[in-house]
């Protein structure tokens, strides 16, 4: 019986119908292993995973290999959107066992969880050096059956490799945030692994380097350094025309499969698009380009129009596959185009213009001859309005495409740096919009993820809660929306809410030396409670609360808060200058620590023009990390501006840094310069 009807998650949905006897993670499926003394089949993917789909398609929906599975295995499905510490505990093993990792992952437990075969996708027939799916079950039932005690061993030696590993010995002894040598060090070494050529770091496949694209625009905004500047100028432009961005709807796609960002991983997922809005609003605080302010706007309304759902909240993610049109799921099919497809829809003169201008040719840069669509810088040599005009006709016909899947969960961290991306752009380009679907956002976090005991829930659907605890990035991501959110509107209730939750982070997920786990203390015992300071898609919990620990502190004075976020730093000194491209998030809050961060205190009526320049100009101020409040004299909602009258009768600004405060002021161009804007 397949056990998966009742779930929330979409990807788990995905899998219902299959004739695998699926469970869910959970106690009651180790004890059904044990009971029938068989191994576990972990199967660990999401919904917008293009090769989750082929392996799903090929063995799971496959009656012989089901029949096999049901046989030999108790086979569970995870989410690992839902559980990313299951996902965490494995995909360690597995990275250790075989150097890799990825998904679908696939794992084979004893009864009692320990791991003691990996892998990711398995064909069903071999190929290009990998055994087939048949033959891994047959192979793992043959040694469950026949030596066990060797598995018995193998399982052991893992299970015991990975509760030896500690990050203790990686923390400077006095646990110091880093200084500036070691974010110096940290930008030669992203310096080292830059590419000149085509932007961004490495080779392919090339993914977004949100965080630390962070780390360099603060490290210029600190220091001067224009190379730190010229990275992000180059990997920004090279991304925004490549076809990692869709040139016709906004938003970003996971990655690229190559070194020059021209064919990507077509899933679209909300915390790339969340991360690189606020990147781009960041670069065009810094430097005024237009590039900047259009991909920023543009992928903002794409998260508004595409993800957001009918309760307020933002979907998880776009599929990369879709129909093309003749029943079969194609990946890219929704987004790529061919010459004659632009002759149907624009003639033969535009399409001619439109192939030129986004580089669509007859032998294509995709599969069967179908171009990814990509923007080469022509600025002056093309007709901008015939472009728009020929994108607006586009998207039009694109729209009768047969859409991606949408995977419409709502997970709370990425909710929580969609909402601090929207704030901020909002604010930035004068879109109440888009700080109200931020606020909307916020709201649906706290009514339906957050408890009376601040403790939240990671996913929800249909405004309904699901049954997952929130893990540390949870608490990090979402505190970090509710105090940019504070900062953009006002609303000092956010501030409260966000120390609800850093509360909980010192109490749940906080060890004595400082370090954090990504799991409460009262969660679920895996075989290892997972732990990692590096980033990967998004900000580590671990730094991201570093930063939401150091804002707090710097907007309320509470200094232990501001020790928590000092001792998190800990292992940012330790890894800045060997792993710059995997802790570009705590290096952009050791940017912050380091020049404060500076705390600006805006006082004066909300409306009246003279508080709303001064506002503005706190807003767009480039000092690293710098936190802002906004409210009317005496008001005492964020202790930041308790204390703080008008200055000579008028709205004032007052700005302090390292326990001193300047004179405050009145005048938004000196406030400005102040900030660094």
């Amino acid at each position: 019986m397949n056990r998966l009807a009742d779930s929330q998650s979409p990807y788990l949905l995905q899998h219902a119908s299959n004739p695998v006897d699926w469970w869910p993670w959970g106690e009651e499926a180790m004890t059904e292993a044990k009971r029938r003394d068989v191994p576990v089949l972990l199967s660990v993917g999401y919904s917008a995973c293009h090769w989750c789909h082929v392996m799903a398609h090929e063995s799971f929906e496959d009656a012989a290999t089901a029949e096999l599975i049901n046989e030999h295995f108790v086979a569970v499905k995870v989410d690992r959107e839902e559980r990313p510490d299951v996902d965490a505990v494995y995909m360690e093993a597995v990275q250790a066992a075989t150097g890799q990792g990825g998904w679908p992952m696939t794992v084979f437990l004893t009864p009692d969880a320990e791991p003691f075969y990996f892998g990711t996708y398995f064909p069903p027939e071999p190929r290009h050096g990998m055994p087939s799916f048949g033959q891994i079950l047959e192979g793992v039932r043959s040694a469950w059956a026949d030596r066990r005690d060797e598995v018995g061993e193998v399982a052991g030696r893992i299970v015991a490799d990975l509760a030896g590993r500690s990050l203790a010995g990686a923390m400077p002894a006095d646990r110091r945030p880093p200084g500036p040598e070691e974010l110096l060090g940290a930008l030669m070494g992203l310096t080292r692994e830059f590419d000149a050529v085509h932007g961004g770091f490495g080779g392919a496949p090339k993914f977004p380097p949100s965080m630390a694209l962070e780390f360099l625009l603060r490290h210029h905004a600190r220091t001067g350094s224009e190379a730190a500047l010229e990275m992000v100028q180059a990997t920004g432009a090279a991304m925004a025309r490549g076809g990692i961005y869709d040139q016709l709807g906004g938003g970003f796609a996971r990655y690229a499969v190559d070194a020059t960002w021209t064919v990507p991983h077509f899933e679209k997922m909300l915390y790339d698009n969340a991360l690189l809005c606020r990147t781009y609003a960041h670069l065009w605080r810094s430097t005024g380009s237009d590039l900047a302010r259009w991909i920023a706007v543009e992928t903002a309304d794409f998260m508004v129009r595409e993800l957001r759902t009918e309760q307020g909240g933002f979907a998880s993610a776009l599929d990369a596959d879709s129909d093309d049109g003749t029943g079969k799921h194609v990946e890219g099919a929704y987004y790529v185009w061919t010459p004659e497809q632009l002759r149907a829809v624009l003639g033969d003169e535009d399409a001619e213009f439109a192939a030129t201008c986004f580089g669509v040719t007859e032998e294509g840069t995709f599969e069967e001859g179908a171009s990814v669509l990509q923007l080469p810088d022509t600025e002056g040599l093309v007709d901008a309005e015939r472009v728009a005009s020929v994108k607006r006709r586009l998207l039009v016909a694109r729209d009768e495409r047969p859409r991606p899947g949408r995977d419409d969960k709502v997970v709370a961290s990425w909710n929580g740096l969609a909402i601090a991306a929207l704030a901020e752009t909002g604010a930035y380009f004068d879109r109440p919009d888009l700080i109200q679907a931020a606020t909307d956002a916020a709201d649906l976090l706290v009514r339906v993820h957050m408890d009376w005991h601040a403790r939240l829930h990671r996913t929800s659907r249909d405004g309904t809660p699901g049954a997952n605890s929130g893990v540390l990035e949870d608490y990090a991501d979402v505190a970090e929306g509710f105090l940019t959110l504070a900062s953009v509107t006002g609303e000092g209730v956010w501030v409260e809410f966000a120390g609800f939750l850093l509360d909980t982070v010192l109490l749940q997920f906080t060890s004595e030396d400082g370090a954090l786990y990504d799991t409460a203390a009262d969660a679920e015992a895996l075989i290892r409670r997972p732990q990692d300071p590096t980033d990967n898609a998004t900000p580590s919990g671990w730094t991201a609360a570093a930063g939401s620990l150091l804002s707090y502190a710097a907007l309320t004075g509470s200094g232990l808060h501001r020790d928590a976020a000092e001792r998190a730093l800990g292992i940012v000194t330790a890894l800045a200058g060997r792993a710059p491209r995997f802790i570009g998030w705590g290096l952009a809050v050791a940017e912050a620590a380091l020049d404060g961060p500076r705390e600006v205190a805006v006082v004066g009526a909300q409306g009246d023009p003279a508080t709303v320049a001064l506002h503005r100009a706190a807003l767009l101020g480039t000092a690293p990390g710098a936190v802002v409040a906004l409210g009317a004299p005496g008001a005492d909602e964020v202790p930041l501006l308790q204390d703080r009258p008008l200055v000579d009768g008028q709205p004032g600004a007052y700005v302090c840094r390292h326990f001193t405060c300047e004179r405050p002021t009145t005048d938004p161009e000196e406030l400005t310069e102040r900030l660094g804007g």
